[in-house]
């Protein structure tokens, strides 16, 4: 495709901003850039050519390998470490980058790998905490696609940024490894059936079945991988409880309830509520709010919720 940039290339890493995509890395680079959208011009762009796809876009090629060495995106790397970045712009970066680093772990989730990502949220946390500017605008930012990569980073996201406000002046919790356990609460589902986990419409019971056992999947990966600590086996076992003891995998009721785990439960409802699926309509932000008030709140610890509404404010 022959592209153009919607920003000149003081912005971005390309000696101009309109040209002829010709490898994988330049896609990678305009993410990394922060870009949400670029404008194609078809008249100069090559034929397209067939491209084999799964029912939501995701490729049915083989998954790309990655070492832990290149796992990490290079906008990543510099929007972390640059001061001279205005806010907003470097959560753009951020956003997109983290969505490209779990991508790649769900793509090849070896030990190896999987260490490589918990040293890169533990940056990104860090910058969360630090910077409240930038972290504001990972609010206005994401992403609502059906992609488990992009639904993993939102949740880790808006979970990390109400256990910052919940746990801001306390010095108890270990924020580094509840950043692993947000970002990482879905792990367990690669080694769910990729078609179960892209049908477009509503599971059968036996599917159903089948997916509850996601959570369960994770706590073993991260155990084997030996990364298991107590805020991640809490967060990933427990992200699908809910408080009136309706969720699973255990149907765990109230004080049996891990407070990490009631972070991630109500962010984890936020976004499947505000992301896009072929059988349902998105709701805005407001809206999936609203419904969470109106026909969930049982679900949820009362004032974590009201702490979380919060954040949009």
């Amino acid at each position: 495709m022959y592209v153009i940039l919607p920003a000149s290339w003081f912005h971005h890493p390309f000696p101009s901003n309109k040209f002829r995509i010709k490898t994988d890395e330049q896609i990678e680079r305009i993410r990394e850039s922060g870009f949400q959208e670029v404008s194609i011009d078809t008249s100069k762009g090559l034929p397209a050519k067939l491209d084999v796809s799964g029912e939501n876009g995701e490729s049915l090629s083989e998954p790309r390998t990655w070492n832990p060495e290149t796992l990490c995106p290079k906008g990543l790397k510099k929007a972390l470490s640059s001061q001279a970045l205005p806010p907003e712009k470097k959560s753009k970066i951020v956003y997109n980058s983290s969505r490209l680093l779990i991508k790649r772990l769900l793509e090849d989730p070896k030990v190896e790998n999987i260490r490589a990502v918990k040293k890169g949220i533990t940056k990104i946390v860090d910058l969360m905490i630090s910077d409240d500017a930038m972290a504001r605008h990972l609010l206005t930012i994401t992403s609502h696609d059906c992609y488990t990569y992009t639904h993993s980073v939102n949740v880790g996201f808006l979970s990390t940024l109400l256990a910052k406000e919940l746990f801001r002046n306390d010095g108890v919790h270990n924020m580094h490894e509840l950043g692993a356990g947000f970002f990482l609460h879905d792990i367990g589902k690669v080694r769910i059936d990729q078609s179960l986990l892209n049908k477009p419409g509503a599971l059968t019971e036996d599917e159903m079945k089948v997916m509850k056992k996601h959570p369960y999947q994770g706590y073993k990966i991260l155990s084997e991988a030996n990364e298991l600590s107590e805020e991640s086996r809490v967060i990933v076992m427990q992200h699908h409880e809910r408080v009136d003891g309706t969720g699973y995998p255990n149907r765990l009721h109230g004080k049996d309830l891990h407070l990490y785990g009631k972070i991630c439960s109500i962010a984890d409802v936020y976004d499947a509520l505000t992301s896009q699926r072929s059988y349902k309509k998105r709701l805005t932000p407001f809206e999936a709010l609203q419904f969470m008030r109106d026909n969930m709140l049982s679900h949820f610890q009362r004032d974590l919720f009201e702490h979380f509404v919060l954040l949009f404010r």
